[in-house]
């Protein structure tokens, strides 16, 4: 099982939809920790730990969202994991 770190800035419809609340869902279907947030130019960002397998299935739902948001586009960093996290969570700040 190889660990990684996903940090993602994901654009399109992203807020006011319920992605973050999805994230949450799928992240922890998965069993990934880390969080997600909005951000004040309508981005939503991801930090997000776990397998890597896991962490690529977890991106093609990012992709596609909830039933009311558009993804236009995912700006995607790998990094090497910090083990910082026990859950997903929704920042709120």
């Amino acid at each position: 099982m190889a660990l990684k770190r996903l940090h993602a800035f994901i654009s399109g419809r992203v807020q006011g939809v319920g992605f973050r609340y999805f994230t949450e869902r799928r992240a922890n279907v998965y069993g990934i920790t880390g969080w997600v947030r909005n951000l004040p130019d309508g981005r939503v960002e991801v930090v997000a730990e776990g397998d890597e397998v896991l962490l690529k299935e977890f991106l093609e739902d990012l992709k596609k969202g909830p039933p009311l948001a558009r993804v236009d586009h995912i700006e995607v960093h790998w990094e090497e994991p910090t083990n910082e996290f026990l859950e997903f969570y929704i920042r709120r700040d």
